[in-house]
């Protein structure tokens, strides 16, 4: 590709894509064909277009989802727009997996391979898509389909995606997936929201939303009940998942009728210090792997003097195995939003961005509706149920980057910059988005915030334990009978967690936390889940990925898997990470099929490459690369 102004010239298509996003060109200077009188005596829109270089990855998205590729031509009229040198924009297009910069056909089927997936068959389906429809990457009927990490399906496993790329780009769920659905996935008709679906279709971008949010089926199987992936729907104790498979997610009214928005006006009646009380004294810490105290974040945010503030919600879950949050967005959609409200009004922010994985269709048009309908009614805008405080939500579409669960990852992301963690300090609460104080937090986090308010302090930490107070969302997949998303008090043991899911009959092990988590041995199933409970026994709550395994599954190719999850996700930036990802890789590789003394040499080096990572990287991406291989050498016998 050649990177320089003028080096491609833009289909129609394209120049209608990026022209939607950003209007018509104003001049020759931003890309208008015709040169006039006043082009030529001074240039236009430089400063201005570069304020608005946080367009860049909308306006990727909106070349990628039109045409299904992003061109030369595309790439260029798309800087020359923002003022944004092509060098650069080639940079940012070539760091997301879900971006082509190389010719394809407009529909791309992402056939999941990682943990959950890998554990319930995803290799069968990939060498039966092989069989039929040719190696992955090379184009047949129209379709090309290629392996993807972790889809966030991990309930239905396997699973897969395929998106359809035109004028209004769909997007279908296959699982779980057969070589078979994949295929008919791939070469379906067209299909236009609210019609009988021949591939059933999630409208991604320029599509009319049903007003009732009726569910869209999917693809593969029979439109699957609430029940299948939150089997505890319409029990007796849950917190976060009680409006989950109860209220419809399209409906503001029933939301309002199961409880919603009465956090937010008691978040008004206290004010945004008493907010931040009330979630100190609560115990809240975060919920994606860090723990950190949250009531403790917004209180630093708040306390900055530079303005504006921002908030950002991570809704960019990308550990393997993961997917409460997607549960949450679908099924729930109006309840992060009014917690992201209540978050932005105790931190002093008056715009929230979404940061919204780019494999979660469903979500994303639930989401939308749900912003939509809020604005409409006055929960959203510039005053917020007429109490004169004005704070609004934008989604920003990830595009397939596990780092950009980083903090300061998703704030270049969101910035139009290549995806990659910042040194800290600054921390974010002094300089996060567009250099200002920023509160970030996850999806499950911010859900917490409700009950909070509503039960008061008090109540809701009797919930849990000293530490860990209360309930928790468990992503559990792998092999058992009943996968899905549970929710339980802190302190509840391990055991009692796969009791409810329907344990193997003979248990391997179980991956806690994901591919930066760590094994537990089948004879460790009392180890409480809590934060510290976790820590003393040597492993990691983190996002709350239970992965279980039976003695089907050969161990030492999910380590395997693991160490090629982040040698691909790694953004590169720092050596011990970029390096040390790929030597993890290459020796699991020499000894996958090796034991005892066979294995000790390169075990030495996992080791001694281990600790560099875990001590030398810049983000948690590297420190945690080691954490399950490691676990699995010492805990579990692996290569022994």
């Amino acid at each position: 590709m050649d990177l320089r102004f003028g080096a491609g010239k833009p289909t129609d298509e394209e120049r209608a894509a990026v022209d939607a996003l950003l209007g018509p060109p104003e001049s020759a200077w931003e890309g208008a064909d015709d040169r006039n009188d006043t082009d030529l005596r001074w240039a236009r829109g430089g400063r201005e277009a570069r304020e608005r270089r946080e367009l860049l990855l909308p306006g990727l998205h909106a070349l990628n989802d039109r045409v299904g590729w992003i061109s030369e031509g595309g790439l260029d009229y798309l800087c020359r727009r923002l003022t944004v040198p092509p060098a650069e924009g080639y940079g940012v297009a070539t760091f997301y997996a879900m971006f082509a910069v190389k010719p394809r056909p407009a529909t791309v089927v992402h056939v999941c391979t990682d943990l959950a997936c890998a554990a319930r068959g995803s290799a069968r389906v990939c060498a039966e898509l092989e069989r039929d429809l040719g190696p992955a990457g090379s184009a047949g009927s129209g379709a090309v389909w290629q392996p993807s990490p972790c889809l966030g399906l991990c309930e239905r496993a396997p699973a897969a995606l395929a998106i359809r790329a035109g004028e209004a780009p769909q997007a279908a769920v296959v699982a779980p997936a057969t070589a078979e659905a994949v295929a008919d996935a791939a070469s379906a008709p067209h299909v236009a929201p609210g019609e009988p679906p021949a591939a059933a279709a999630v409208p991604q971008t320029g599509a009319t939303v049903p007003q009732t949010g009726a569910t869209v089926p999917q693809t593969g199987a029979a439109v699957p009940q609430t029940g299948a992936t939150v089997p505890q729907t319409g029990a007796d104790g849950l917190v976060l998942l009680r409006r989950v498979g109860v209220v419809d997610p399209g409906s503001l009214d029933d939301y309002r009728t199961h409880g919603g928005y009465a956090a937010l006006r008691r978040a008004f009646t206290l004010g945004p210090a008493g907010v931040i009380r009330e979630v100190t004294e609560a115990g809240l810490v975060g919920r994606g792997g860090a723990a950190f105290p949250t009531g403790r974040k917004w209180a630093a945010t708040a306390q900055q003097p530079d303005h504006p503030h921002y908030l950002v919600c991570n809704a960019d879950e990308s550990e393997p195995g993961t997917f409460k949050d997607r549960v949450l967005m679908e099924g729930d959609p109006y309840a992060l939003i009014e917690a992201m409200t209540i978050a932005g009004y105790a931190t002093g922010a008056h715009r929230g961005y979404l940061y919204l994985r780019g494999e979660y269709p469903r979500a994303l048009l639930r989401l939308r509706t749900a912003i939509d309908r809020a604005r409409a009614r006055g929960f959203l805008g510039e005053d917020v149920m007429g109490q004169g405080f004005a704070f609004d939500i934008e989604i920003r579409r990830g595009a397939g980057a596990y780092i950009c669960g980083e903090e300061t990852a998703i704030f270049n992301s969101i910035e139009g910059r290549r995806g990659e963690p910042r040194s800290k300090p600054p921390f974010p609460v002094e300089k996060g988005l567009f250099g200002k104080p920023t509160a970030v937090n996850n999806v499950e986090t911010l859900v917490n915030v409700l009950p909070i308010l509503i039960e008061g302090a008090q109540a809701y930490a009797r919930t849990g334990t000293g530490t860990s107070t209360g309930t928790k969302l468990f992503c559990v997949s792998g092999t058992v009978a009943r996968p899905g998303v549970y929710e339980l008090p802190f302190g509840a043991t391990l055991g009692e967690l796969l009791e409810l899911a329907g344990p193997p009959k003979t248990l391997r092990a179980v991956l806690l936390g994901g591919a930066a988590g760590g094994f537990v041995r089948p004879d460790e199933l009392d180890v409480p889940l809590t934060f510290e409970g976790t820590r003393a026994a040597g492993t990691t709550l983190g996002s709350g990925v239970v992965l279980v395994l039976d003695d089907s599954v050969d161990l030492s190719r999910i380590l395997l898997r693991i160490a090629e999850f982040f040698r691909d996700e790694s953004c590169g930036q720092c050596v011990p990470c970029r390096v040390g990802t790929v030597r993890q890789e290459e020796a699991l590789h020499r000894i996958k099929d090796l034991t005892g003394a066979a294995a000790a040499g390169d075990i030495a080096l996992l080791r001694e490459v281990g600790r560099v990572m875990r001590d030398a990287s810049i983000c948690g991406l590297g420190q945690t690369a080691w954490n399950a291989v490691e676990s699995a050498i010492d805990r579990l016998g692996a290569f022994k």
